[in-house]
This record gives structure tokens, C-alpha cells and sequence, in this order.
């Protein structure tokens, strides 16, 4: 990718912001309306802030806005000068915070942003992202200041600022999927708690009654009558598949298929016992030692929990350190298009 050089940025990469399908459904939404739009990109941050470089804002001409970029520091300030990039129709590169012209805005941690307005009249752009979102694919944004309009990329690209030339990429992963594969009260919870993460929640389940309920609260949920029924579990490489079954011989067909599904997380519930006899249920399956090695269990960053909301956030916590992994993703992109990979991280 010779047209951008990296960010000079010291912070990592906020490569998968989770509110971006909000935001570009905004857009979507408000110019189908006839409204008058811009996307906001944080391209650039010195010191500390709030968010990485690749996050967004949404904001309409009169005012209405999705997503944030400070913490609600400069927000109404954003919305004033997308406003101002909306009506001149060109898209700009304005500082905040230290080296900022607008010396009466300033970030609370001391912080600078450079952030990209880029006035929309065609949905082509913001339509091209959502639908790549909802398909679950790798996609990146180039962003100039010149007169040549954006452009959507159909593949990952690192988040860069090119400042001498004007260009900024900004690159987007598919949002982390939670399977969830179990029965019993933590399953709710650990859904709960996900959603609320901005993750995409899917149960497989034997508990008729917990997927009724689970599919009433919105979940997509799926029954399973056998341990051996293990066509409904599907995973991506942003896929972590967490299993929650207290009775474990539910377990080895479907922890056996799960291994062989790419994803970047698998974990179970259950004793360092349960876990070793899960271990030797998986040999017999003629599971190999290392994709044995790449199940996290017990499951959760605090274990001999027995609460179910407090384990759902143990588990919950451990995914979202492992999807912060952005690493893992970013050096393993060409691998992950091989049918043969399977966990990363």
C-alpha cells in the first residue's frame, strides 16, 4: 500500500471500534432522508485520549450525532465544525486540543486529536461499509483532503495518517462474534453482558425453554437435541466460541468440531478435573495436543466463581483481553484466508 505511511502515533490502534455499524447506519439512514452529512475519522492522537486513531463520529446538519471521540470533551466542538465542513462541501483536517488553533477547546488529559470531516451527498460510501459490516468482512476507508472523493476498500488495511500527503486509511475487522454454546443461567448472563460489549451473539443450546426465552429478548438462538449435532456451530476468525455446560458429556462432539472452525477464542466452564477428563474425551476423539492446548479452561480471569452474572463477566473479560490482541489479527491476515487456520492469538 505505497500511497500512506503509518501514524506517528504512539497509540495502539483502535482497530475494531465497536460503534461503527450504528454509525454508518446513521448515514445511511440520514441520506436516504436528503439530509446533509459528514463522517468524523480520528486519524491522528498525541498524548493521551479517549480513543484511538480509526474511530468515528456520524453527525447530520442540524446537529444529530452517533458515536464519540473524546469522552464528550470536544463533541458539541466536532458538531460545529462538521457543520462548517458540511456547508463549504470539502472535506478538512482539524487539530483539537495541544497545537489546536482553537485554543479555548482543550482535552482535559492534555491530549491532541486530528480529526478528518468528510461531507457526504451519496450513500455509496457509508452503504458500502454497513454492508460489509453485516456480512462479517474485513474493510477499509481511504479519506483525502483533496478534491477526489473518498473511496470504500474491499480488505483490511492498517489505519494510517499521511499528513504531507493528505490521505488517511482507516481499517475496520468484522466486530467479535460471542457463540455461546451451553445451558443453565450463566448463558443469559454471559449474552446479556456481550451485547452490551457491542459483540454479535449467537446460542446453541439443549434448553428449549432458555432459546424461547433468549430468542424473545432478540438473540438468535438454536436448539440442539444430541451432544453430536454440530451443524449449527459456525464460527469466523473473530469468532470466540465459549461453552457453558455443567453436565460435560455434552461437550467432546462439539468442542471437536468447534477446533477445527477458525476463531480467535475457545474456552469452557468447569474444575481443572472436569478440564482433564475433557482433555482426554478429546484424544480419544483424535483431537491433536495442540488444539487441545488452545482451550482456555477453567474459563475467566478469576475462577471458583458460582454466581452466574459475576462468571459471565469473568468469561466476558477474558474474550474482549484476547480480541484486544489486534496483533495476533494484523500479522496473521494472510493465513487467515486459508481454510486450514484456526485459532490466532
Amino acid at each position: 500500500m505505497p500511497f500512506v505511511t503509518h501514524s506517528s502515533s504512539s497509540h495502539a490502534i483502535d482497530w475494531a471500534p465497536l460503534d461503527k455499524r450504528e454509525i454508518f447506519a446513521f448515514l445511511v439512514d440520514r441520506l436516504a432522508s436528503g439530509r446533509r452529512v459528514a463522517l468524523v475519522s480520528l486519524v491522528e492522537a498525541f498524548g493521551s485520549s479517549m480513543r484511538d486513531p480509526g474511530a468515528h463520529m456520524a453527525v447530520d446538519e442540524d446537529g444529530a450525532f452517533v458515536g464519540s471521540l473524546s469522552g464528550g470533551c470536544i463533541e458539541r466542538a466536532v458538531i460545529a465544525e462538521a457543520g462548517d465542513a458540511i456547508a463549504e462541501g470539502a472535506p478538512r483536517v482539524t487539530r483539537f486540543g495541544q497545537g489546536s488553533r482553537y485554543i479555548d477547546i482543550r482535552l482535559p488529559c492534555g491530549g491532541g486529536l486530528d480529526l478528518h470531516f468528510q461531507p457526504l451527498l451519496k450513500d455509496d460510501l457509508p452503504r458500502q461499509a454497513l454492508d460489509a459490516i453485516n456480512s462479517r468482512q474485513p474493510f477499509a476507508l481511504a479519506l483525502r483532503t483533496d478534491a477526489q472523493p473518498p473511496s470504500f476498500i474491499s480488505d483490511w488495511h492498517p489505519t494510517c495518517w499521511d499528513a504531507a500527503k493528505g490521505i488517511a486509511t482507516i481499517g475496520h475487522w468484522p466486530n467479535p462474534r460471542v457463540l455461546i454454546v451451553g445451558h443453565g443461567a450463566v448463558v443469559a448472563k454471559l449474552a446479556e453482558q456481550a451485547r452490551a460489549w457491542g459483540a454479535e451473539i449467537a446460542i446453541i443450546t439443549p434448553d428449549k425453554v432458555l432459546a424461547d426465552g433468549l430468542t424473545q429478548d432478540g438473540f438468535d438462538s438454536v436448539v440442539i437435541g444430541a451432544p453430536t449435532e454440530t451443524r449449527a456451530l459456525i464460527s469466523d476468525a473473530w469468532t470466540a466460541v465459549v461453552f457453558l455446560f455443567h453436565d460435560h458429556d455434552w461437550e467432546p462432539a462439539l468442542i471437536a468440531h468447534a477446533l477445527e472452525q477458525p476463531h480467535f477464542f475457545i474456552g469452557a466452564m468447569g474444575s481443572k478435573r472436569a478440564h482433564a477428563a475433557r482433555c482426554e474425551a478429546l484424544r480419544t476423539r483424535g483431537v491433536s495436543e495442540a488444539a487441545i492446548a488452545g482451550i482456555s479452561a477453567p474459563i475467566g480471569v478469576f475462577h471458583s466463581v458460582r454466581d452466574p452474572a459475576t462468571l459471565a463477566i469473568s468469561v466476558l473479560a477474558e474474550v474482549a483481553d484476547r480480541f484486544r490482541n489486534q496483533g495476533a489479527f494484523a500479522a496473521q491476515l494472510p493465513a487467515l484466508r486459508q481454510t486450514n487456520i484456526r485459532q490466532i492469538g
